[in-house]
């Protein structure tokens, strides 16, 4: 009576084991805030008056985008009229917008460029990777930097043999064979 009581524990953890190997890995956080953002965007469009299909979106619907996630921001931007503009620390309250931080637009473009092409649209009419995101993008961290007196300066950064070989064998798209 005993053996058989031990022979079925023993094989429980197998079978519980190797149930979990057929079980789906969640996806990463960064997977999931990608999914989450890509769905956030889609809704947009779908709330356009007229509703914009993702085929006929543009930069445009980009930056307007962007801009509409501005209400939902926690960093205070000082404007050009507030007498703490330019403090980093200012030492009292102010009426100045909150806005999104510009590091966090940058790092939500690199997701939805990525979600597009991963959602079967053309690297080559990614609305996201247009130039001029890039020049809005760099138009609001040098905004915000001034406003908050937060000096971005570029990093000087000093190169190795292993950042060239690195560099020179990364790709900017991925294949899969």
């Amino acid at each position: 009576m005993e053996d058989s009581s031990r022979s079925q524990n023993s094989t429980t953890p197998l079978v519980h084991h190797h149930h979990q190997l057929h079980q789906p890995i969640p996806p990463s956080r960064y997977e999931s805030q990608k999914r989450r953002d890509w769905n956030t965007f889609g809704q947009y469009l779908r709330n356009q008056r007229p509703p914009v299909p993702l085929s006929h979106c543009t930069f445009n619907h980009v930056i307007d985008f962007l801009r509409y996630l501005d209400q939902f921001g926690k960093t205070k931007v000082h404007l050009h009229g507030c007498m703490f503009y330019g403090q980093p620390e200012p030492p009292a309250p102010c009426a100045c917008p909150l806005r999104q931080a510009w590091g966090s637009l940058d790092a939500l473009i690199g997701r939805l460029r990525a979600a597009y092409e991963e959602n079967g649209g053309s690297p080559e009419t990614n609305p996201f990777a247009s130039s001029a995101i890039r020049v809005y993008l760099r138009e609001v961290k040098e905004c915000q930097a001034t406003a908050r007196g937060i000096p971005y300066k570029k990093k000087k950064r000093t190169t190795t043999k292993e950042d060239e070989h690195s560099s020179s064998s990364s790709s900017s798209s991925m294949h899969f064979a």
